[in-house]
């Protein structure tokens, strides 16, 4: 008789408001991307902070951002992490908004030997929960 290995579920982010990651996570949820910006210097700010990194105050906003960039960096993954075992391989990013914050972030819908620094993406949404959309992204052919 043989056994089958029962795979571990995929992790769920933390939604929580003392980390302020509440509002991002309530975006996604209705398939918005939206950072952080001073409202005294207008700097759009990622990963979610309690302060502005352009001056310490607590003096920011969310805006929707437009969900296109750039890849600025990335790497194939081999070796899955716990609830990850099904995906192997995939492409990690780090991608470079156009509104100028970067996103560490899976990229879809593409190949290892397509994958090139500086290839256009958009924001695409994986559904982890009812919960939980995650955004990641894919090849943007309307763009070069």
């Amino acid at each position: 008789m043989s056994t089958v290995e029962k795979k571990t579920p995929r992790p769920l982010p933390r939604v929580n408001s003392y980390m302020e990651t509440k509002p991002f996570w309530e975006a996604a949820k209705n398939g918005k991307l939206v950072i952080q910006y001073c409202k005294d210097t207008n700097e759009p700010q990622f990963f979610p902070r309690p302060v502005s990194m352009a001056n310490g105050k607590r003096n920011l906003e969310w805006r929707e951002v437009s969900g296109r960039g750039r890849v600025y960096t990335f790497s194939n993954h081999f070796n899955p992490w716990p609830g990850h075992e099904d995906r192997v391989p995939y492409m990690v990013a780090l991608v470079e908004l156009d509104e100028g914050v970067r996103i560490l972030c899976n990229i879809v819908n593409v190949t290892a030997d397509d994958m090139k620094i500086d290839m256009p993406v958009k924001l695409c949404w994986e559904k982890l929960s009812e919960d939980i959309n995650y955004p990641c992204f894919e090849p943007d052919s309307s763009r070069s």
